[in-house]
C-alpha cells in the first residue's frame, strides 16, 4: 500500500487532479472516488487510456496495471494527501462558512487579496468534502495567502475540513435558517457552523466577526483574537449609502482613504459582505485604493444576485439557492426597490426538515404585506401551503407563464433552491 509521502512525490510529478475521466488531460493523476450513484474505480483504465499518468482506486481492476495504484480509501487518501499539502506551507488559510453569503464573501475577499498578493480560493462551489481537498490540492508554491470556502448541511462536517485545511482565520459569516433537516433546528446550525470557531480558538487563530449578530459573540467566546465590523461598535464600520439598483456603502470607522464604494451589487443584505472584505483587505495590509477598486469592480456571476435583461424588463435572478433567511431578505430588499410593476417568482426551498411547511407558509405570509404585480410560487411545499397565488409546479411551467404575459418594464425576482433550477425561466 502507498504512503502519503510517496504518493505526495507522484503528485509533485503530476500536479493536476481530476475526479472525472471526462476532464483528463495527460499526465493528470485520476482519483476514482465513488458514492451512492457512481463509482469511478470502473473508469480507472479509461482515465489512463484518455492520458492520465496514475489512476488511484480502491477496487482492483481485472486487468492488471502498473499505473493503477490501490488503496483502501481513495477519499480518505485524497483528502490525508491535501493535508500533507496544506502541511508544506506557511501562509495564512482563511476558512468561510456560513448559512447565507459566504460564497459571495469568498469572492469579494478573494478579489481584493488578489489585487496585492497571490490568491489561491475555492473555484465556483466546491466546498464539500471532494471540493475542499481539490482546492487545497490547487495551492501552487507560490502562494501567498488562501481562501477557502467550507459549506455544510450536518453536524462535524466543518470539523472534518479543518482537519486537513488547518485554517489560520476564520469567518462565520451568519448562521440563517439553512440545512435545518440535517443541522436539527437552528440551534444545530449554530453548532454545526461554530466548530470552525471551536477549531480557531483550540489553536489561536484569528476570526473576522459581524457584530450586527450577537449569537457570534456568544459563539466566539473564549477567542481572542476577534477582528470586528458591521453597521455599530466594530473596528470597521459602514452602513448603505444608497440602495437603487446597485448599493453603495458609506465608511464611519476603520477606514483612512476609504469614505465611499460604489457596489455592483444588487440587495443591502449584501453590505455584510462587503464589510467583511474591506475588513480582511485591512487586516492584511492591502493598499486602501486597492480594495476600493476590488470591490467596485466585482461583478456577481452563476444566478446570484445578477441583475439582468429580459425582454424590457429588469431581472433580479439569484436563483442559486434558498434557505427562509436569504428568502425574506430577498423580499424585504426587492419590496424597498423603485418600480412600480414588480413581479415576484419564488421556488421552493429544499432541507427544511418537519419546519419544512411552516416556513414556506412564512414566507407566504411576508408576501401579503407588500404590493406586487404578480407572485408566481413554484414547486417545493408552496404546494402544501395557504395563499392565493398562481402555483407552478416547475420553472419550465413558469417561463411558460413569464412569456405569455409579455410584460414590459417590469422588475422581476427570481429566487429559489438549486433543485427547483429557477434560472430555466428565462434561460430554459
Amino acid at each position: 500500500m502507498i504512503s502519503i509521502p510517496a504518493l505526495y512525490d507522484l503528485f509533485l510529478q503530476y500536479p493536476q487532479v481530476q475526479t472525472d475521466t471526462r476532464k483528463i488531460n495527460k499526465n493528470d493523476l485520476f482519483f476514482a472516488l465513488k458514492g451512492p450513484n457512481f463509482n469511478g474505480n470502473i473508469f480507472a483504465l479509461q482515465a489512463l487510456e484518455k492520458g492520465a499518468a496514475y489512476a488511484i482506486v480502491d477496487e482492483q481492476p481485472e486487468t492488471a496495471n502498473n499505473r493503477i495504484v490501490v488503496v483502501d480509501n481513495v477519499l480518505l487518501i485524497l483528502q490525508q494527501l491535501a493535508l500533507h499539502h496544506r502541511q508544506q506551507f506557511n501562509i495564512p488559510f482563511l476558512a468561510i462558512t456560513g448559512s447565507n453569503g459566504k460564497t459571495t464573501t469568498k469572492e469579494l475577499i478573494s478579489a481584493v487579496l488578489s489585487n496585492h498578493f497571490t490568491c489561491y480560493t475555492t473555484r465556483g462551489n466546491l466546498n464539500n468534502h471532494i471540493g475542499i481537498p481539490l482546492t487545497i490540492l490547487q495551492v501552487q508554491k507560490d502562494a501567498q495567502i488562501a481562501v477557502i470556502e467550507m459549506g455544510a448541511n450536518h453536524q462535524k462536517e466543518i470539523t472534518g475540513y479543518c482537519t486537513y485545511t488547518l485554517p489560520t482565520h476564520g469567518i462565520i459569516t451568519n448562521c440563517g435558517k439553512a440545512h435545518l433537516e440535517g443541522f436539527g433546528g437552528i440551534d444545530g446550525v449554530r453548532k454545526g457552523k461554530g466548530e470552525l470557531y471551536d477549531f480557531i480558538r483550540e489553536h489561536n487563530g484569528i476570526i473576522f466577526m459581524n457584530t450586527d449578530y450577537d449569537y457570534l459573540w456568544d459563539m466566539s467566546k473564549g477567542i481572542t483574537q476577534r477582528i470586528t465590523y458591521g453597521t455599530s461598535n466594530a473596528d470597521i464600520v459602514g452602513m448603505i449609502q444608497e440602495s437603487n439598483s446597485f448599493f453603495s456603502v458609506q465608511f464611519t470607522k476603520g477606514t483612512h482613504e476609504i469614505k465611499h464604494i460604489q457596489t455592483q451589487l444588487v440587495g443591502d443584505y449584501n453590505l455584510p459582505n462587503v464589510l467583511c472584505a474591506v475588513t480582511v483587505g485591512k487586516h492584511f495590509h492591502v493598499p486602501e485604493e486597492k480594495i476600493k477598486a476590488a470591490i467596485e469592480a466585482y461583478q456577481p456571476n452563476n444566478s446570484r444576485s445578477q441583475l439582468m435583461a429580459f425582454q424590457n424588463n429588469h431581472v433580479i435572478l439569484d436563483a442559486y439557492n434558498a434557505n427562509p433567511t436569504s428568502m425574506k431578505y430577498a423580499i424585504e430588499n426587492f419590496a424597498k426597490m423603485p418600480g412600480e410593476k414588480k413581479v415576484v417568482m419564488i421556488g421552493g426551498m429544499m432541507e427544511l426538515g418537519d419546519e419544512s411547511i411552516e416556513e414556506h407558509q412564512d414566507i407566504v405570509n411576508l408576501l401579503q404585506q407588500f404590493n406586487w404585480h404578480a407572485v408566481i410560487l413554484v414547486g417545493g411545499d408552496f404546494r402544501l401551503v395557504k395563499h392565493s397565488y398562481l402555483y407552478l409546479n416547475n420553472s419550465w411551467e413558469a417561463g411558460e407563464w413569464l412569456r405569455e404575459q409579455n410584460l414590459q418594464k417590469a422588475s422581476i425576482l427570481i429566487k429559489g433552491s438549486r433543485s427547483i433550477q429557477m434560472e430555466k425561466i428565462i434561460n430554459p
